[in-house]
Order: structure tokens, then sequence, then C-alpha cells
């Protein structure tokens, strides 16, 4: 905290799973000083699953948002904040006593940030969701995976973090850039919304007659046989993205194809498919990726998530880094002017109670209070 493009800007995180945290986690990367609300009983970073790394570089303050003295507490810190994320069922913040209007009136140059699968209004946004409801109805789940069989779920990176969080976070620095003209303002970021702006590109192809609606016919979902991934000698695999000519020419002399079929001819590519499905066979992942280290054939191993951090590339631009004793992915993206600092490892739930309010000016006497009534915790 405090280093980066972001240093001096002031958000407050009301807990939440996937998407929320990690919208202030990119945030708290660049910069960003943000106090997380944690409820009680909130479960420790090391237990709770998914969101342990999510939680980095914030400070925790635990607080019953069910009681009229907590929600005072929290709107003492919305007074302070230059921005709030949250990411509860529409209403919910509103019957808790900290909803949009409630929170301007105590801060109108407050950006307040909410993150949903379905977004605040729609005849969906009072219904239960996940990733992969939200990538079916934008119609970005349908074009995934092999012909003939159904789409099959591609992790929660599509919906959640890329047209959820990156959404949120892109919509979070625009309001404050704003904010001088408009003062604050509400960012409805919603999942299924973010998914469909990231579906442009294949619109754009349909609309062109360059794309079809039929599943592994394209190039870029495996229709090309120069753009998939190829079984080795060893059962590991490569990815190919030899697109441009150039590239495929270059790729084509690296598996020893002296006169390739032609790129373009769909006719060839049942052919070409075999052609290299047979080369990459002959020499396992790692020999194929040493073979075509250095050249611009667009050929590249695919790693496990365990094995990434160490691969020679990410090791020598330390794209992971280490949090404490564990192997984190590094901040992104990298700034000339204003690094970001290291990220500061995951705090429990409650952790900075003390300190958080000793920073709001409550004194040692009405800190145990609060405590001694279950207020924070």
């Amino acid at each position: 905290m405090g280093e980066g493009p972001l240093a001096g800007l002031k958000g407050l995180e009301f807990a939440g799973l996937g998407p929320t945290p990690f919208a202030a986690m990119v945030l708290a990367d660049l910069g960003a000083d943000i106090i997380r609300i944690d409820r009680p009983g909130a479960s420790t970073p090391s237990d709770i699953g998914p969101s342990g790394f999510l939680l980095r570089s914030r400070r925790s303050i635990g607080i019953d948002l069910k009681s009229g003295d907590g929600v005072e507490v929290a709107l003492d810190i919305v007074e302070r904040s230059d921005f709030l994320i949250e990411g509860l069922r529409p209403g919910v913040m509103e019957r808790l006593g900290l909803g949009p209007d409630v929170c301007h009136e105590r801060n109108p140059a407050l950006v307040y940030g909410r993150m949903t699968g379905w977004g605040q209004s729609g005849p969906l946004a009072h219904t239960a969701g996940h990733d992969i409801d939200y990538i079916a109805v934008a119609g970005a789940l349908h074009p995934i995976g092999r012909a003939g069989s159904p789409p099959p779920p591609p992790l929660n990176l599509i919906g959640d973090f890329g047209g959820g969080s990156m959404f949120l976070v892109s919509g979070i620095l625009a309001a404050l850039f704003a904010r001088d003209r408009v003062g604050g303002q509400v960012v409805d970021a919603a999942m299924v919304d973010g998914t469909a702006v990231l579906t442009t590109m294949a619109h754009s192809m349909l609309a062109a007659g360059i794309r079809t609606m039929a599943r592994e016919s394209n190039l870029l979902d495996g229709g090309a046989p120069f753009y998939d991934t190829y079984e080795c000698a060893d059962g590991e695999f490569v990815a190919v993205g030899a697109l441009e000519p150039q590239f495929y020419s270059a790729f084509m002399e690296g598996i020893g194809v002296e006169d390739p079929p032609g790129q373009y001819d769909r006719s060839t590519w049942p052919e070409l498919r075999q052609i290299i499905a047979s080369a990459f066979r002959t020499r396992t992942r790692d020999e194929w990726a040493d073979h075509f280290a250095d050249t611009d054939a667009c050929v590249a191993p695919v790693l496990s998530l365990d094995e990434a951090p160490a691969h020679p590339f990410n090791a020598a631009r330390d794209v992971f880094i280490e949090v404490g004793d564990q192997v984190h992915p590094a901040p992104a993206p990298r700034f000339d002017t204003t690094p970001t600092g290291s990220p500061s490892a995951p705090r429990s739930p409650g952790a900075d109670t003390a300190a958080v309010l000793a920073k709001l000016g409550y004194d040692a006497e009405r800190i145990d209070g609060l405590r001694a009534a279950g207020v924070v915790h």
C-alpha cells in the first residue's frame, strides 16, 4: 500500500467472494489504500479457499453491520473514502442502511462501485447465478469447446474476473476521473454486461460473414489446425498460434514440412491437422518448446498452474512473486514512473480493527466499548 499510480486514493470494500475481492486486489496492487469490512465470524485467509490470495494488500476491520452502531462506524469510513466496492444482491446494502443515497449524503464525492452478475436492474437482477450462467446468457459460452460436445465450463475467468472485476475496476477509475466534473456516482458493473462487451470482436466477425455459429469451425475456436493445441510424445500439450503467413511458414519449417498445404484453403485443413498432430507426437512437450525457442513460429508449452512460476520467461520477468511464503501472480500492468510496491500478505478478518478505528479518531475507551457490545471484532 502507498506505492503505485493510485497511491493516495482511499477505498472501502465490503467483503465478498470472487470478483469483488479481485477488483479490490487489483486496485490495491496499483497503490490504493483499501479497508475491507469483514463480518463477525468470518474465516481467516488460510481457510477460505478461493478468496485467500485475493485479500492481499488490504487492512481488515470486523464490523457487525446488522447493528446501528456498526453501520455508523462503516459510514465514518465512507466519509473518508474515495471509492466503495460491494458485491451483494441488489437491495441488501439499502436494507443495511448503506445504500448509495445514504453514503452520498455523508460523502457526495464517493464513487460507489457495485458488482453483481445480472446488474442492478432487469428481470433477473434478484435471482442467483454464477459465472457459467452469466457467460451463457451473454453469448460467450456457446462458441467454446469442441464440435459435437456441450460447451465446457471455461473456469470462471470470463464472467467473474474478465466481464466482472475488470469492468468494475475500469468503471471506478473512469468515475474517479469524472469526479471533478460531476461528483460521486454509482458504477453498476454486471458480469453479463462486461462479458457481452468481451464478445465484441466475435460479433464483428459474425456480421462480416467470416465467422460461423458452429463450434470448432472458425479461426480461433480450434477450427484452424494452425491455431490449436496438440498432444506430444509424453502426453503433455503444446499450443500453436501461427495465424499470419510468415508465422505459419516458420511453424511448418519447424515441424519439417517443406511443401505445406495452403494455409487458408479449408479443404486442406483435415490433412494439415493430421500432419501437425503426427509431428508433435514424435517429441515431448519440453523438447518441442526448446526446438521452437527464439523463433516466430508461435508455439508454446501448455503449462500447469504449478509449472508456470518456474518457466524461464516467467522467472526472468517476475511474472510470479513471493508474498509471505507463498507464490502469487505479480501486480500488473507495470509503470515506469510510479511502479507498484510488493503486495502484502492477506490479513485475517478483523486483524486491523483497533488500528483502523484509532485512525478514525476513536479513543481506546470507545473502541473497548464497541468490542464489548459486539459491534466490532
